[in-house]
């Protein structure tokens, strides 16, 4: 995880480096002969996009390094060159195998979606049947033979 740190701080000065020098070169093509009463103008769609994924890559690389330093600074499994592949695994949470509910709620987001290409009348049948699937999914180990 250390060394996803280092590679995110990298790449935000890299995106500041090449924001600075986006907007540079932008000031320079606008001052062209051309039109030598025009005033040099900066082309910001550009400079606020490469911006703020200088931002977003501080970001990422400060949860990182907070993480990081939480766990106590050991390294993960996957930095390791002597770690075998049982190392990484992780509890995954529980997940129900015989559920149909996932199915059903699939089917439920996808009618919905179909009808907001097609027509809304579809929206609301896939609204009402992913709402049950919902409610059916949340309390599925409240009833039945699973019940706790």
């Amino acid at each position: 995880m250390g060394t996803n740190t280092r590679l995110f701080w990298i790449l935000a000065g890299f995106f500041f480096f090449a924001d600075a020098l986006y907007i540079t070169w932008s000031l320079l093509v606008s001052a062209t002969p051309a039109d030598a009463t025009a005033p040099p103008k900066v082309e910001w769609v550009g400079a606020v996009a490469i911006g703020l994924t200088g931002v977003l890559s501080v970001l990422i690389a400060f949860y990182l390094g907070r993480i990081h330093r939480a766990q106590g600074g050991n390294e993960l499994p996957e930095d390791r060159l002597d770690a075998n592949i049982d190392d990484g695994d992780a509890e995954q949470g529980h997940f129900s195998p015989w559920s149909w509910w996932p199915v059903v709620l699939a089917g439920a987001a996808a009618l919905v979606f179909l009808g907001v290409a097609i027509g809304p009348w579809i929206s609301f049948i896939g609204g009402s049947i992913l709402i049950v699937a919902l409610v059916g999914w949340v309390y599925e180990y409240y009833r039945g033979y699973f019940a706790r």
